[in-house]
C-alpha cells in the first residue's frame, strides 16, 4: 500500500511538472505571437501595394565629406490617405546611420542622424503642407503626389567626414523610413497598432561607402 501511494504521488508530481511546463510554453508563445504577427503583416503590406521603399542611394565624396543622395517611394494605404484627407498630420522619420564594419564584433555606429517630415492636408486651402521638422523649411503643394515627392528626395546629405575614413576598413550607410504612429491623435493610435494598413515603415537598407 505504501509503495502504491508513493507511486501515485510521484506520478502526480510528474504530471504537474508537465502541466506547468506546458503553461509556461504557452505563455512564451503568446508573448512571441504579436511580434511574429507584426513581422508577417509588415512583409505582407508591401505585397498589398502600400509601404515605403528606399529605391536608390548614391554616396559620393565632395570636398572633405561623404554625401548621400537617395530616392524613396511612399505608397500610402487607403486608411492613411483617408486620415490625411481628414486633416490628420502624418510624421515620417528618415533614419540615416553610418557604420564601420567589424568582423568579430558588432558594427560601430559612427553617425546616427536623420530627417523628420510632417505632411498635412488643409481642406480650406485645398493644399498639402510639408514641413521639414529638422530644418524648419515649409512647402505647399496642390496634390498629394507632389507633396510626397518633396519627402522622397535626399540630396547631398552629409554621412561621414573624410577625416574619419580609415583606409582598409569597410563602411556602410543605412536608411530606414518609419511612420511615427505615436504622433497620431490618441484615439487613432490603437487602430494604427493593430490595422495592417498602418504598417508603412520600411526595413533598413544598406549601401557600401567606398573611398
Amino acid at each position: 500500500m505504501v509503495n502504491s501511494s508513493l507511486h501515485f504521488e510521484i506520478k502526480n508530481s510528474i504530471l504537474l511538472k508537465k502541466f506547468f511546463l506546458l503553461v509556461g510554453l504557452c505563455g512564451v508563445l503568446s508573448w512571441l505571437l504579436p511580434a511574429l504577427s507584426y513581422a508577417d503583416t509588415s512583409t505582407l503590406s508591401a505585397d498589398k501595394g502600400f509601404g515605403v521603399v528606399v529605391k536608390t542611394a548614391d554616396i559620393t565624396l565632395q570636398d572633405n565629406s561623404y554625401m548621400l543622395s537617395a530616392d524613396i517611394d511612399y505608397l500610402l494605404s487607403a486608411r492613411a490617405k483617408e486620415a490625411l484627407q481628414n486633416g490628420v498630420p502624418l510624421f515620417w522619420d528618415i533614419h540615416i546611420k553610418t557604420l564601420q564594419h567589424r568582423d568579430y564584433f558588432w558594427d560601430t555606429t559612427l553617425i546616427n542622424t536623420g530627417i523628420r517630415y510632417r505632411i498635412q492636408y488643409h481642406a480650406l486651402l485645398n493644399m498639402y503642407r510639408v514641413r521639414n521638422e529638422s530644418s524648419g523649411e515649409l512647402y505647399n503643394f496642390s496634390s498629394l503626389s507632389a507633396a510626397q515627392d518633396a519627402m522622397s528626395t535626399i540630396r547631398n546629405f552629409q554621412v561621414l567626414d573624410k577625416a574619419l575614413y580609415v583606409p582598409g576598413k569597410r563602411y556602410l550607410v543605412g536608411i530606414k523610413v518609419t511612420l511615427d504612429r505615436d504622433a497620431l491623435p490618441l484615439p487613432l493610435r490603437p487602430i494604427a497598432y493593430t490595422n495592417p494598413q498602418w504598417y508603412l515603415s520600411s526595413d533598413w537598407t544598406l549601401w557600401p561607402l567606398t573611398k
